[in-house]
Formats: structure tokens, sequence, C-alpha cells
């Protein structure tokens, strides 16, 4: 049956919490069919403010802002969960429709919150322990209540490696922030790898192929993105059955990326989620049937779920700002990687760089996923995030 909702070429309006690369990206898809947008966001420099129809400037965490946007859409979305909640519970109870909903952000919004979800219901995740204050670690590990080395995150507000840091010795507490935080056993693991699961309203659910993830080592940040993962499809199959089951459990409508540990044994480990378009997934808008935005874009307009296939093997390359540089971007040797077969750089449009700040990828397709890693090093070694 036809909806009667026309979201095409109509004064239907899609809000976004948030103007950065994700919503941007989300963008491209807007525009491919004409959906009216409105995005919140804090900054005049918002990479979205260009691409979408209208653009509100204000705080994503103020009640007043985020209620007083979502009462001019007619369906409201984020790209960054560090959104204020009660101003969405208003709404949502109002009658406007939010998703992911807020049942799934109160989950996720906070690391404790979630890991404590996965333990409740009975999903594989690394253990931990939770601290109200950072200062409390150092007595549980001198109590003998917690055993170096361990992983402490932030339960809220990291991004981009920012908020994790890999703890071995007492010293490496000096400087950590105050606040509420998890110590999470270090586990070791052969891979970090990434599914994203689509689920909309009506409850039609898909998933993408699981990706692998190579990480800086000093930035805790993802360098390489790898569809399809160079992994066992029996170990393939276990990731995607977890990931199902965290999407099941939260029951989130639009995108679910699911971050999952391959321990040494092929066991898997939940890591963290997001209910968004995600980094993992920037490969699929050259590489797949549809894309992650598109699909985000119809699942939570309850619109049929596009197919997810790989047409080709792809390699994401994450561009961040070099050390030692801060101030206005350059990127140094573009023209050497446009002239590399297969390579698609994606500019975020932030004018400032500094060290570490995502400021753009560059996906790399190929027939063969060897060749395409291999050129990925080249891009990688080729183009430098620089000021001027």
């Amino acid at each position: 049956m036809e909806k009667t909702q026309n979201y095409f070429s109509s004064d239907f309006k899609l809000g976004i919490l948030g103007g950065g690369q994700l919503g941007k990206m989300l963008l491209y898809e807007t525009r491919k069919l004409d959906i009216h947008t409105k995005v919140l966001e804090a900054s005049d420099e918002a990479p979205c403010k260009i691409a979408c129809n209208e653009f509100i400037k204000g705080s994503l965490m103020d009640f007043d802002s985020v209620y007083n946007f979502g009462k001019k859409v007619d369906v409201l979305t984020i790209e960054i969960e560090n959104v204020n909640l009660q101003a969405l519970e208003k709404l949502e109870d109002e009658g406007l429709k939010v998703y992911p909903t807020t049942k799934t952000l109160r989950i996720v919004q906070n690391k404790a919150t979630q890991k404590m979800f996965y333990v409740d219901n009975g999903m594989p995740t690394a253990e931990f322990s939770r601290f109200a204050f950072a200062s409390e670690i150092k007595n549980s590990i001198v109590n003998g209540e917690l055993a170096l080395p361990f992983v402490w995150k932030a339960t809220q507000f990291g991004y981009d490696g920012q908020g994790v840091k890999v703890i071995r010795s007492l010293k490496d507490l000096d400087g950590l922030p105050l606040g509420e935080c998890i110590a999470e056993k270090l586990v070791p693991f052969k891979n970090e790898l990434a599914v994203i699961v689509v689920r909309n309203i009506s409850g039609e659910v898909v998933t993408y192929p699981v990706v692998e993830m190579e990480f800086h080592p000093e930035a805790n940040q993802v360098e390489y993105v790898i569809c399809p993962a160079r992994i066992d499809d029996k170990v393939a199959q276990k990731a995607q059955e977890v990931a199902l089951k965290v999407s099941r459990e939260i029951g989130h409508i639009g995108i679910l990326a699911v971050e999952l540990f391959q321990t040494e044994n092929d066991d898997i480990l939940i890591n963290e989620v997001a209910p968004r378009p995600h980094n993992s997934g920037h490969y699929s808008i050259e590489a797949s049937c549809t894309n992650q935005f598109e699909n985000h874009i119809r699942a939570i307009l309850d619109l049929p779920l596009g197919n997810t296939d790989s047409k080709v093997a792809a390699i994401m390359v994450n561009l961040v700002g070099a050390e030692g540089h801060t101030g206005d971007v350059v990127y140094k040797n573009m023209e050497a990687i446009l002239k590399m077969g297969g390579v698609t750089p994606h500019i975020y449009g932030k004018k400032q760089t500094r060290p570490f700040r995502k400021m753009g990828h560059v996906t790399i397709v190929n027939k063969d996923i060897t060749i395409a890693r291999k050129i990925a090093q080249k891009v990688k070694e080729t183009i430098k995030v620089i000021s001027k």
C-alpha cells in the first residue's frame, strides 16, 4: 500500500541535530531525493551549512534550542549522540517522531549504561568496572580490586579517540579527566571489526558486510576500514549474529554501527555501538549498492531498505590533521592521489586543521582487496593534511 506521506519535493521537513561531516553526507542523499532539511548546530563553520535547506545556530545540549528546533520539523534524527535528551523526550511525548528514539539514546549516550545493557541482556563484552570519579581508580588498583593493564574510558563525550586511554602503570593515570568513567579489561584481540545494521520503523532489517578496522597506534583512531574483512566466513557469520542481537535488544530505528573485537580464540565481543551513520560505513558511498546514509534516511522515513551488497572491494583511509600543524588547512599532494585509479577523496569542509582532527576520508575501490590495500597505503603516505 502506498504511504500517504509525501517526503519528496513537498513541504515535509526533516530535522538533523548536528552539522558535522556525517550530517553533510546525509545531506547528499536528501538532496538526491529532494527532501527538505533543517540542521541545528552550534558552529557557524559547520560542514552542513552549505548543503541543508535551513541552518539554525544553537547548542545541541541546550533544552530550549533543541525543543524549539524540534517543533518546526516533521521527523527528527541525529548525526551525533551528545544531544539534550530531556528536550527530545518532551518532543516525543508531544507526538514528534524522533529516530533513534530517546530510549535508544539513553542506553547508548553513556558508556557505562551501554556496557550494563550488554551484561543485563547476556551479550558478550569485555569485563569492566564503573567509577563515579577517575580519582577512585588508584585506590582500586592499590587495594588489588583492579588489575593493570586496562582501558580507561570516559562515559560521556568521547569521540575520535578522545576519552579513551590504555592504562599500563599508575603514572598513566596522571592528567585523566576527573568525571565518571569505566575501566575495561584489556582484551587480547586479532581484529577490530564492525557491522552496520539498518532497521526501519516497520521492522525490516538489513546488515552490511563485516568490515575490518586498522587503528593508528598512538591516536586510537581508525586509519583504514577494509571491506570485506579479511576473516574466516564462520567468524564473519558470528559477528553478524552478535550485531543483529544488539540491534534487536536496543530496538533502534535507523543505523546502528556495532564495533566488535575478534579475540585470539575467535570469540566476538561487543566494544561499543553508535546509533547513526558511522566512520566504518563511509566506504559504502562508492562501494555499496545502497550507501549507509541513504539507508538511514530510508529507515527513519519507513521506506523499503536498499541492497547492502558491495559492488566492489573497498578500503577507506581517514584524513586527519598532521601532527605539528594547527590553522588554515592545506591538502598537500591532492593531485597525486587523484591520478591513482579507483581513488575518491571526500573533504569535509573544516577550514581549520589541528593534530588528529578528522578532516576527510579517501575511498579506494578495486576488484582485488589486496591491490586496494596497496593503493590505500600509497594514498596514506602521499596526501598530507597540513596548515598554511
